[in-house]
């Protein structure tokens, strides 16, 4: 791991990229975001060798993901999705929201349920009467980064509840997105902050980090 001070230049971190670019020895580029303000990051991310480019987020590997030809994907929404078939969650027919619509989680996470046959409902800071409509959901995944934001009178009984949300509270404890106390009760599955979602989007990192290995080294 590289770690750069946060007045780097898009120059020198755009030269770094293209180092590890043309270096074979390493499989694997992630660049951790959000960046700096001075610093463009889509020309980063552009920057990066799709077939290196391990988060799945590169244009390139999104566009894959957008026409049902996924090579590499956000390492977060696949890890939700491989929590999904691990308990046997069924998606098909069902009803999902994604509260959220960033780059990272909600565009994807709404991509693969869309792929396994759920109907799907973003919504987004814009989004009128959102209780309500969650309500309607047999799945939620929220990733908006407010804490708490998510209570019970969003969730319907028997609801499969994701919290993809990092948050912290007035005393510097890590809390979700989702109000875990009062929709517990209520949901058939929930996940936890922190110890939920977040270890699966490292295993997700791993195992795409290996892929792109073999790509490169056997392919």
């Amino acid at each position: 791991m590289e770690n750069y001070p946060s007045d780097i230049s898009e120059e020198k971190l755009l030269a770094e990229i293209e180092k590890y670019n043309n270096d074979p020895n390493y499989h694997g580029i992630l660049v951790q975001l959000p960046l700096p303000g001075h610093i463009d990051e889509e020309k980063v991310l552009l920057a990066i060798d799709p077939k290196k480019d391990v988060d799945g987020f590169h244009p390139m590997n999104m566009g894959k993901l957008l026409l049902g030809q996924p090579q590499t994907l956000p390492c977060t929404p696949y890890g939700i999705m491989k929590m999904f078939e691990a308990y046997e969650i069924h998606l098909e027919g069902k009803h999902a929201i994604v509260i959220g619509r960033s780059n990272i989680v909600g565009k994807p996470m709404a991509q693969l349920l869309l792929a396994k046959n759920a109907t799907v409902t973003m919504a987004h800071s814009h989004t009128k009467d959102l209780p309500a409509l969650a309500k309607q959901a047999d799945v939620i995944v929220s990733a908006v980064g407010k804490g708490n934001f998510v209570t019970k009178d969003f969730v319907k009984e028997g609801a499969v509840v994701i919290d993809v949300g990092m948050n912290r509270d007035e005393n510097g404890k890590r809390i979700g997105d989702v109000n875990f106390a009062e929709v517990e009760p209520k949901a058939s599955f929930i996940t936890p902050v922190p110890k939920g979602v977040g270890p699966m989007t490292i295993t997700m990192l791993m195992q795409q980090t290996i892929e792109a290995c073999k790509r490169q080294e056997f392919n």
